[in-house]
């Protein structure tokens, strides 16, 4: 398989193995779509890490698969590869991607699909589409666009630049930036200390601001309501403010 889902203590890692550059080709992402939707269902899940090894977390889509596409194939397609970044998009759980070395293109904008992105020093990140005389189609101009703002995302889709992980963060690309060796680890930190905790609040919170950021604030504000109001049928809420109470803050423990 070019793409697995590898669970350990809560945290599931999606891990892209096809050298040597992980590009994303049809089969990959359907197959991205699958475990996405796998991961979802999956109790054992309850944190996802998205990676690519060690060199390259995806250098973007397989040029000469889509060179051999002409337009009434790619009409096809097209929804096929956004549906398969959506399912990533849509896991109810957090997810963070490791990034290491190139994402570019399909790549950043699969990173651009998780919740917190941890990059190497060694990373480089871009949308190089219009290099090609393309735009981004897998969610860039949306995504990209709804984390960095208009004018920093329109920089890097009309100049198809690379940009490092410094000046990633600096532009709120990325959100940490760590030596290449160590960014599986700390994704893994990240999402391990995650996964022991409230699996109910952490879908609702991810999903009102995912939610919240499509709408108006009014809107938002009856999403935030309605999950706010729920989670006290739930047994972590009751057991969180028990141990609050009874032990103080940070102290409770969750099924």
């Amino acid at each position: 398989m070019t793409v697995t889902l590898e669970v350990r203590d809560g945290v599931g890692t999606i891990l892209l193995d096809r050298p040597p550059m992980n590009a994303l080709d049809v089969a990959i992402q359907d197959r991205l779509r699958e475990l996405a939707e796998e991961a979802t269902q999956r109790e054992d899940v309850r944190t996802v890490i998205l990676y690519g090894g060690e060199k390259v977390f995806a250098a973007g889509a397989d040029i000469k698969e889509m060179q051999a596409m002409d337009h009434t194939a790619m009409v096809l397609r097209s929804k096929g590869l956004q549906d398969a970044f959506t399912a990533v998009a849509r896991i109810p759980k957090p997810v963070v991607a490791a990034v290491t070395g190139y994402a570019l293109g399909g790549g950043c904008e699969l990173a651009l699909c998780a919740d917190f992105r941890i990059a190497g020093d060694n990373a480089r990140l871009g949308q190089p589409e219009i290099l090609l005389g393309l735009i981004p189609g897998a969610g860039g101009t949306q995504r990209l666009a709804r984390l960095i703002g208009p004018s920093r995302a329109k920089d890097l889709i009309f100049t198809g630049r690379m940009v490092k992980a410094e000046e990633a963060l600096t532009l709120g690309l990325v959100d940490r930036v760590v030596p290449a060796a160590e960014v599986y680890e700390q994704a893994h930190a990240w999402a391990a200390k995650l996964a022991k905790g409230p699996a109910l609040a952490l879908r609702a919170a991810k999903e009102s601001v995912d939610a919240g950021l499509e709408t108006d604030l009014d809107t938002g504000l009856t999403i935030e309501r309605n999950w706010f109001s729920g989670l006290f049928a739930t047994e972590d809420r009751e057991r969180g403010m028990r141990s609050f109470v009874e032990e103080g803050p940070g102290k409770a423990t969750f099924r």
